[in-house]
């Protein structure tokens, strides 16, 4: 299947120009001008952006697979599969749950609520804003999630999400039988092998342990979608959390060697 790479050169509402160097040709890019609004309308304005491009790529028989500064943009993803008539399995690999909503997050920080905000949790004013139809928690695998504020690991603990502590799990896993949407936030890796990441949580796995599941779920030919929550590039000097992060992406995408 052909993959069409959607970047998002931006953290939340904020440019990040540093990711603008991934861009390949044939990739396109989504890099409006934003208005002069709070954050959650000047985030819309770029979900509203991706779900069109990954609405059109699944419609032209592509694969969308979306690189971007943060995880609130796979609001934008799903809406944009939803559009083009799929109705995926969500597999959110994440050192944390992404799981807060207002009543439990210590610091109010939206880029910790998108998967809440995906399931109908929380905050739902960038989902509405995209269209996007709430996601059942029985249609999500969140794995890893090592790093759970308290009040969030409660919320996770009495969700229908189906939670995999560790990742390696999913190579014995029954998949169900139907499309399958990967989400990567590149933090998920141990800090020792990817170490340019805003929020780095101790443990995780190593990048030959990911790379093993990334090549099974491709495998299994059921990845119809991919998004990557990416390192910030002013923390990686050497490129070092650039080469494994893309080169991990690209394998979970069939691309890897």
């Amino acid at each position: 299947m052909k993959t069409t790479y959607i970047l998002t050169p931006f953290f939340l509402d904020e440019a990040t120009p540093g990711l603008e160097a991934l861009i390949q040709p044939g990739w396109t890019t989504v890099a409006p001008v934003l208005p002069a609004a709070d954050k959650q309308a000047r985030m819309s304005v770029l979900h509203r952006q991706i779900a069109a491009q990954v609405a059109g790529a699944v419609q032209q028989g592509a694969r969308p697979a979306s690189i971007a500064g943060d995880c609130c943009t796979t609001i934008g993803v799903l809406a944009g599969l939803q559009r083009a008539g799929l109705d995926p399995l969500l597999i959110w690999f994440d050192a944390h749950g992404d799981f807060n909503t207002w009543e439990t997050t210590p610091s109010g920080f939206l880029g910790g609520m998108p998967l809440a905000m995906l399931v109908g949790r929380g905050e739902q004013r960038m989902p509405q804003a995209v269209g996007l139809r709430t996601l059942p928690e029985e249609q999500v695998i969140l794995t890893d999630a090592r790093d759970l504020d308290p009040g969030e690991r409660e919320a996770v603990a009495g969700s229908g999400l189906h939670h995999l502590r560790d990742v390696s799990q999913l190579l014995d896993y029954p998949i169900p039988d139907r499309p399958v949407y990967v989400h990567f936030d590149t933090d998920v890796l141990r800090p020792e092998d990817a170490p340019a990441m805003n929020y780095l949580a101790p443990g995780g796995p190593s990048v030959s342990q990911l790379e093993l599941v990334f090549r099974h779920l491709a495998q299994t030919g059921q990845v119809i979608a991919a998004s990557m929550s990416s390192w910030n590039p002013e923390m990686d000097p050497d490129g070092k959390s650039q080469r494994v992060c893309m080169q991990l992406f690209r394998t979970l995408l069939g691309e890897g060697a």
